[in-house]
């Protein structure tokens, strides 16, 4: 047999040629992947137009146009002085409140007013009613008038008589001071009503603080630091809203947070930015106005809301309730039925609420800001009439003749 023996081929010579370096990316198992260009995307490298010429660039007030000129809180205190009779008025306002509010008297604190005032010849024409009522049913409630200036919008809305008394965006801001105060002094030296109000901002504060005797943080602003800070300098009790969402956890952090001294930006009565410092406010208290999750002014999450108060160490562990906003489902007629059901409360004897709000005017209902406006009708949120407002009222007054009847039967 033959043996074939194979002639041996010389390897193949390949020539390999080096490949332009290419961007490309990795992945995990190591795979290169072409880039994909992005869509709208310009790939190509190109100057940024805003960082040439960059000492002619503005970096502060890029988006106000301008400012006006504010009068100082002394000056305007000076114009519109607060009279001795208003003067007594809001002392005895503030005791009062003080008393009802840490169960030293045993009376209702009923705040009831306007959602808002943007007429003033109509809240005048309201507080004068208002104030025979309060002395005839005074044995039994401390009545003080909500007398809101100022308004949180949700997105944006007229913000109350201070922005824009004028109602037609023209922020004659001056001039709704101007109003707010000489309206005010009105109302605690000629009619002798004491006054509540919401605090919205750090700076008007110093401009009306002598004339108010009770104040109330919102819903919106409860959480704020800002507001705590404020709570912690004024000289009345404030009560803060439970949020939003109902919870009360954050209107017991600013009670907390309120009755400690604080250091902040503020600005003086002569209108000077200053340094703040406080002493920290013990006369603050919670307000239950319902939430997301439903009212809260039944009895169990009245009696809830008082055991947690109790829990957390806060002195003032009553609490105010809200007869409108969730707790009235935004109806305004269902706050005769939360003002019946906090009447029940009281009368079968409970401490748990010592006050109570309600959003009122001479006109039930609201309307919209028009050329002609219906005299004594809101014009935010809707109110109950002044024929529904005076039942509720001598109501909750018959409550508290009934606890206290009761007390004295036990004892």
């Amino acid at each position: 047999m033959m043996t074939v023996t194979p002639t041996p081929v010389a390897p193949a010579t390949t020539t390999t040629t080096k490949p332009a370096p290419t961007a490309t990316s990795t992945t995990d198992c190591g795979c290169h992947v072409d880039p994909q260009p992005v869509a709208g995307r310009d790939t190509q490298p190109r100057s940024d137009s805003a960082l040439q010429d960059v000492e002619a660039q503005v970096t502060d007030d890029v988006r106000i146009d301008g400012y006006d000129p504010l009068i100082q809180p002394a000056l305007l205190e000076a114009e519109i002085p607060l009279s001795p009779s208003a003067k007594q008025t809001v002392v005895l306002g503030r005791a009062r409140a003080a008393q009802v509010l840490t169960g030293a008297d045993d009376r209702l604190l009923v705040v009831v007013g306007p959602c808002s005032i943007h007429d003033v010849t109509a809240a005048k024409d309201y507080a004068h009613r208002l104030a025979q009522v309060a002395r005839r049913l005074d044995h039994d409630l401390v009545i003080v008038m909500r007398c809101y200036f100022e308004k949180p919008r949700t997105t944006v809305g007229w913000k109350g008589l201070i922005n824009d008394p004028d109602l037609d965006g023209s922020f004659q801001i001056n001039k709704g001071l101007r109003i707010a105060r000489a309206f005010l002094e009105y109302v605690a030296g000629t009619v002798g009503l004491p006054i509540g109000v919401e605090l919205l901002d750090t700076i008007s504060p110093q401009f009306l603080g002598d004339l108010i005797s009770w104040g109330a943080i919102g819903a919106r602003t409860t959480e704020s630091q800002l507001h705590r800070e404020l709570t912690s300098g004024v000289s009345f009790p404030v009560g803060f809203k439970n949020g939003t969402d109902g919870r009360l956890a954050i209107a017991m952090d600013a009670i907390k947070s309120a009755a400690h001294p604080h250091r902040f930006l503020g600005v003086t009565k002569t209108g000077q930015a200053a340094i703040t410092k406080t002493r920290g406010n013990d006369l603050c208290h919670v307000i239950l106005r319902g939430g997301l999750a439903g009212p809260n002014f039944d009895e169990p999450s009245v009696t809830a809301a008082a055991k947690a108060l109790n829990d957390a160490k806060i002195a003032n562990a009553a609490v105010m309730v809200d007869c409108s906003h969730g707790n009235s489902q935004k109806k305004h007629r269902n706050q005769m039925l939360v003002a019946e059901d906090i009447a029940r409360q009281v009368a079968h004897g409970s401490n748990d609420v010592f006050g109570v709000m309600i959003e009122s005017f001479l006109e039930e209902g609201r309307q919209e800001i028009a050329a002609e406006m219906k005299y004594g009708q809101s014009i935010t949120d809707a109110c109950l009439s002044w024929e529904q407002t005076v039942p509720v009222l001598e109501r909750l007054a018959e409550a508290v003749r009934a606890r206290r009847a009761r007390r004295s039967t036990f004892h």
